[in-house]
C-alpha cells in the first residue's frame, strides 16, 4: 500500500507545481497596466425610503466601465470600493463585487457598466432635508481591483458628486389635485 501511495504522490506533486506556475497571480503593475477605468460617475442613491414616518437613507455610489488595454483577455476581476468621508480615516462603507467572470473582456474591448453602492450612508427625512443635513459631508471613494489571487491594487480615488439620483414619489392623491388645478 505504501508503494502505491508513493507512486501517486510524485506525479501529483509535479502536476500541482506545474499548474501553480501556469496560474500565478498577476503582479500589481500587470493589473494596473491592463485596465483603464472609463465612463466613471459618482452620485448618491437611495438605499431605503419610507414616506411615513419620513425616512430616506442615501448611500454613495460609483459606476464605471473597464477597458482592456492589454494584449490578453481579462477574466476574474473583483472590485472593491471603499467609501469614506473626506478628511477622515474611518470608512463610511464599502462594496465588493466579483464583476468579470465567464465572459472575458478581450483586448481593446469595454465591459458593461459596473455599479457599486456603499453598504452604509446618511439618513434624513426627505430630499429637502439633505441640503441642510450636517452628516451629508463630502465623500471620496477608492477603487481597488483583484484578480486570481493577486493583492488588491488601487486603481484610483475620486470625489463623490453631491448629485442625488432619487426622486420622492408624489403623495397619494396629489396627482389628481394638480390635474384639477390646471
Amino acid at each position: 500500500m505504501v508503494r502505491t501511495i508513493k507512486g501517486y504522490i510524485t506525479p501529483t506533486l509535479i502536476l500541482v507545481m506545474f499548474l501553480s506556475n501556469c496560474t500565478r497571480a498577476p503582479r500589481p503593475q500587470e493589473l494596473r497596466s491592463a485596465i483603464e477605468i472609463i465612463d466613471m460617475q459618482t452620485k448618491w442613491v437611495a438605499k431605503a425610503y419610507q414616506p411615513w414616518p419620513p425616512k430616506l437613507v442615501l448611500v454613495p455610489c460609483i459606476s464605471f466601465r473597464v477597458k482592456n488595454i492589454s494584449s490578453k483577455p481579462l477574466t476574474y476581476l473583483n472590485f472593491n470600493a471603499i467609501f469614506r468621508f473626506k478628511e477622515e480615516t474611518e470608512n463610511l462603507g464599502d462594496s465588493f463585487l466579483a464583476a468579470i467572470r465567464k465572459e472575458p473582456i478581450l483586448p481593446g474591448q469595454v465591459s458593461e457598466v459596473i455599479t457599486m453602492k456603499s453598504n452604509y450612508g446618511v439618513e434624513g427625512k426627505s430630499l429637502a432635508t439633505f441640503k441642510e443635513n450636517p452628516y451629508w459631508k463630502p465623500v471620496v471613494v477608492k477603487l481597488f481591483v483583484q484578480s486570481r489571487g493577486s493583492i488588491h491594487v488601487l486603481l484610483g480615488e475620486w470625489d463623490v458628486s453631491k448629485t442625488i439620483d432619487f426622486k420622492e414619489p408624489e403623495p397619494v392623491g396629489m396627482g389628481e389635485v394638480k390635474k384639477q388645478a390646471n
